[in-house]
């Protein structure tokens, strides 16, 4: 895609208007960061559309934006739930005349949104399409979960919402997947072709996540606390760790992020696995600057996710010059340069607590990982991000205005 002169790009730019639509704002996870992010550094006035909007409970600098609630929709993912969301999604219709373009974030359900506004050009910054419709690897993980009469409920209902959702997302003149994980889930379920994909990374705060000489004896496990972030491996990983390493005094296991009420069985199923030892800890709803100070004085991140469509925590850690060991699949391939500036492993426990044990027992590789993180971070920030966003639906506005 051709460059627009900068100069010409913030002058038109300003003038601009888009409508951001995400389905649900009400935690503090990856996609409202992001959404935070949008609003705060683009050149676009910026307004956000949801169907669920809790102040109390996601990012505060959401409440100073310009944040518009729709008719509400469920947030739980029963099976009931989850169609009675889509139904309120396909149904709704926004008047989006004051705006020039449509933002779709998408995590699943968000695409049906295009379907009855068709007067205005959307985009789409793809989180992930649906998994349990688009990510094979998660739909054998989650039917895995499942008794046989759901699975063929949910099989069926997947293979529908396939075939509304490749409709929805024609209207898109151009999608950006967050990953290139994301981009190959996208291409395998035939969603659009690769000339209207175009990667970009979401980043982080390179101000705020800086490199800490602080090293304690914790293992830190940030970011939300559900199934797909397999936290059982964190723990299992970390007994089998504290049963082998020479030096057992004062190792600990610090689990921290937020958890909302779907979740809450999961979470209880870990506590159980920890079984009561007081070296496993779990640090819920913990602020931003709580996180930071885990970031800053832990000794090594885990991070577990069987199939991540991205990862900020793992650039947050090695931004903090921590070590990183990541599963070997999804996001992390993209951003950990293996045994250079982090380890990517195999999702087992012997594997991971071998890995924890190497950075204990070979302090040149722990040493040369703390100096290369951060240096491997560098690279995602949320200016060239959102810069690159905002130049690439603009110029896309001015084609289509050009060939009117």
């Amino acid at each position: 895609m051709d460059e627009i002169d900068p100069a010409l790009g913030g002058e038109a730019l300003s003038r601009r208007k888009i409508a951001v639509y995400y389905p649900w704002v009400y935690l503090t996870s990856g996609a409202e960061r992001t959404l935070v992010e949008i609003v705060r550094r683009s050149r676009f006035e910026v307004t956000i559309f949801t169907n669920e909007f809790r102040p109390e409970s996601t990012f505060p600098e959401l409440s100073g934006m310009d944040v518009r609630l729709l008719d509400r929709v469920p947030v739980e993912r029963s099976l009931a739930s989850v169609g009675k969301a889509a139904a309120k999604i396909l149904s709704q219709k926004v008047d989006l005349s004051a705006f020039d373009a449509l933002l779709v974030m998408c995590e699943g359900l968000g695409d049906l949104m295009t379907l009855r506004h068709r007067d205005i050009p959307a985009f789409c910054l793809c989180l992930t399409p649906l998994r349990i419709a688009f990510d094979p690897f998660y739909r054998r993980q989650f039917f895995a979960r499942k008794s046989g009469w759901k699975r063929t409920v949910i099989g069926f209902g997947s293979a529908l919402f396939r075939a509304v959702d490749r409709l929805a997302w024609r209207r898109y003149t151009r999608v950006f997947p967050i990953s290139q994980e994301v981009e190959g889930r996208i291409l395998a379920g035939r969603l659009a072709p690769p000339e209207r994909l175009r990667v970009l990374n979401p980043g982080i705060d390179l101000t705020a996540y800086t490199p800490s000489s602080q090293s304690d004896r914790t293992f830190f496990v940030p970011g939300r606390i559900m199934w797909t972030k397999n936290l059982e491996l964190a723990i299992q990983a970390f007994k089998l760790f504290r049963q082998e390493v020479e030096d057992k005094e004062g190792w600990r296991l610090v689990i921290a992020g937020i958890v909302d009420e779907k979740s809450q069985p999961y979470l209880e199923k870990l506590r159980a696995l920890s079984a009561g030892d007081e070296a496993i800890e779990f640090k819920l709803l913990p602020s931003d600057e709580e996180m930071l100070s885990l970031y800053r004085s832990c000794f090594a991140t885990l991070f577990t996710a069987f199939n991540e469509d991205w990862g900020l925590v793992v650039i947050e850690a090695m931004a903090c010059a921590k070590p990183v060991v990541a599963v070997n699949r999804g996001g992390p391939l993209e951003i950990v340069d293996h045994e250079q500036d982090g380890l990517l492993i195999q999702p087992d426990p012997r594997s991971f607590a071998e890995a924890m044990l190497r950075l204990v027992r070979e302090p040149e590789l722990l040493d040369g990982l703390r100096r290369q993180a951060p240096l491997g971070a560098a690279r995602f920030g949320w200016d060239p991000f959102v810069n690159a966003l905002d130049e690439a639906i603009e110029a896309d506005l001015i084609l289509a205005e050009d060939s009117r």
